[in-house]
């Protein structure tokens, strides 16, 4: 069976629930959860079975004449409404009528024409009188107008249509667009089906990775991928001048951090300081325990509401990750407010 079309192990035991009732089975559903536990995937496998003309125990039979259209990425009653950067990001290509003389980026937002495109796909006969199934993900992608053009969709659904939208936080949503879904919560896998599953992957020592990830298997996979080690070695190196109460190369570092993502590295920033809460309230670490010694030592330094009140300004900062007017100075800016919160006597 293909990957498109094939649950994780974490998620068979829901979707053969999720899709037990067909002949009761709702227009839209919103699928939510923590970020990197597979939430694309489930909605892609669960969209391959709604089509297959063959399914065992109610999911795709990855062999049946629909399976094999699902996995070449071309059966007639399957669309995915996703941004172009995703897209291309997924190893497909931007949509041709967003393509500019200018070559400008790929959007990040899904835009209004990709629904009203589905207008005449809506009006067309679905494949042998099946279902005709539309995943939009992410959903936090929709804006405004977007957003409120999939809502005139909802109220009156076509028939035979099924839209499964997926998003990490259905809280980010328009609350309209939320009531006209029912919702699919997706939990967590454990920790050991987790990390059988990381081993599985060919991960070794999958255990820092899985914590740096909060618990979210795909995001540790694509972290194990991406870096050399669970802790980057700036975050190591920031917590080493902070556990023995010396001040950090703060322009070092903003140099190594104008090459990446802000939302990368804030988000190791925010992670890093919920350690340092839980150390300073001797409770276990949850993202970075194999740097358990130099957290617990740098929170032993610092007060606790610095601690609380940088971890909240570090969060407001993440509304600027998407667009910061220098990289390099606003790194420099925040490494220094780190700093210091964790700076003796502050």
């Amino acid at each position: 069976m293909s990957e498109i079309s094939a649950f994780l192990p974490w998620q068979a035991d829901t979707a053969r629930a999720w899709l037990g009732s067909r002949e009761r089975f709702s227009h839209a559903w919103l699928i939510h959860g923590l970020a990197g536990t597979g939430k694309r995937q489930f909605a892609l496998a669960g969209a391959a079975s709604l089509l297959c003309e063959a399914p065992q125990d109610g999911l795709a039979c990855g062999h049946c004449s629909a399976c094999l259209w699902v996995a070449a990425g071309n059966h007639p009653d399957l669309r995915r409404i996703r941004p172009d950067a995703v897209a291309v990001e997924e190893g497909g290509e931007a949509e041709e009528e967003t393509a500019t003389a200018t070559k400008a980026a790929p959007s990040r937002d899904i835009r209004v024409d990709q629904l009203r495109a589905l207008g005449s796909w809506f009006n067309t006969a679905t494949h042998r009188g099946g279902w005709r199934v539309a995943v939009l993900y992410p959903a936090q992608a929709l804006n405004a107008i977007s957003a409120n053009a999939l809502l005139k969709v909802l109220e009156e659904p076509p028939d035979h249509t099924v839209f499964l939208l997926v998003a990490d936080a259905p809280d980010r949503l328009l609350p309209t667009l939320v009531s006209r879904c029912r919702r699919l919560p997706l939990a967590v896998p454990g920790r050991d089906e987790a990390l059988a599953w990381l081993a599985g992957q060919g991960v070794t020592q999958p255990e820092p990775w899985l914590a740096a990830a909060g618990g979210a298997p795909l995001a540790a996979l694509e972290l194990s991928r991406s870096r050399a080690a669970a802790c980057p070695p700036w975050l190591d190196g920031l917590l080493s001048s902070l556990a023995q109460g010396l001040a950090p190369d703060i322009g070092g570092m903003a140099d190594q951090l104008e090459k990446e993502s802000p939302a990368v590295w804030l988000d190791a920033l925010q992670r890093l300081f919920l350690d340092l809460l839980l150390a300073a309230s001797s409770a276990p670490l949850r993202y970075f325990p194999q740097a358990e010694k130099n957290i617990r030592l740098a929170a032993g330094r610092a007060s606790l509401a610095n601690l609380g009140e940088t971890g909240k300004w570090l969060g407001q900062q993440r509304a600027l990750a998407g667009h910061p007017l220098n990289g390099k100075l606003f790194a420099h800016a925040v490494l220094q407010r780190v700093a210091q919160a964790c700076a003796p006597g502050a």
